[in-house]
């Protein structure tokens, strides 16, 4: 194959990318706002708000890390919390690895950063195998639309009355109970989960045991070593009696 053919195969294939990330840039743009808002709600700096969301591109971690810098969370239990939200990331890089091409390690390195929930969804259901220019222009339009928005959010935020700003923090639990009453509904194991952690994190909060980051840690873990525990001792009875 020449080099001009391999540069249009490797064109069209970031073209394809682009066009089928268009639709996560549009869904990121509420959600990105919002965070901009959130953020200055909370008492980050535009530079802060927008260096987040261009290092880290994670939405339910860049939410989770506003809400414990807002009670004064260390450093080491933001960074052990949002380890434990992104977990599955790791089940997502394996099941991807296996559609993807032959690529170096540098660029797999490189696109892995862009691997969201919804970029994983569009690149693990096309047809055949992905390449580096797909995923590439797949996340780079993904990318681009979470970091201007955050960045417009903020800038919106700004322009509110104080007593709007302060109110946005009410936005933030609204959106983490939107975000899992869906999951309620479908799954009974993720309300048994969040029911015991919300339990072992009042425990720790009446009590005063732990700081309010460590204890979010703490009852997370907990709380999805008895779930899954109860449920392997559950499969197995219904194993032995049927």
């Amino acid at each position: 194959m020449s080099t001009t053919t391999t540069l249009i195969k490797k064109q069209s294939s970031f073209q394809q990318g682009f066009q089928g990330g268009i639709s996560i840039a549009i869904g990121y743009l509420p959600v990105a706002l919002t965070f901009g808002l959130l953020s200055k709600s909370t008492g980050l700096s535009l530079s802060e708000t927008v260096l987040m969301s261009l290092i880290v591109f994670a939405g339910a971690s860049q939410y989770i890390s506003l809400s414990l810098l807002a009670v004064g969370t260390g450093i080491i239990e933001i960074i052990l919390t949002t380890f434990i939200v992104n977990i599955r990331h790791f089940l997502m890089s394996a099941s991807l690895s296996e559609k993807v091409e032959d690529d170096p390690l540098w660029k797999k390195a490189l696109y892995s950063f862009g691997l969201t929930d919804e970029t994983f969804t569009v690149a693990s259901t096309k047809d055949g195998t992905v390449n580096a220019g797909y995923l590439f222009g797949l996340m780079l339009i993904s990318y681009a639309s979470w970091v201007i928005n955050s960045g417009i959010g903020y800038v919106i935020g700004a322009s509110l009355p104080p007593t709007v700003q302060e109110s946005m923090g009410i936005a933030l639990y609204a959106m983490f109970i939107g975000l899992l009453i869906p999951s309620l509904k479908k799954h009974r194991k993720v309300m048994f989960l969040a029911v015991v952690a919300a339990i072992l994190n009042s425990i720790c909060y009446a009590s005063q045991i732990l700081s309010t980051g460590w204890s979010i840690v703490l009852s997370t873990l907990v709380s999805a070593v008895i779930v899954e525990l109860f449920y392997m001792k559950h499969a197995s009875e219904v194993e032995t009696n049927g």
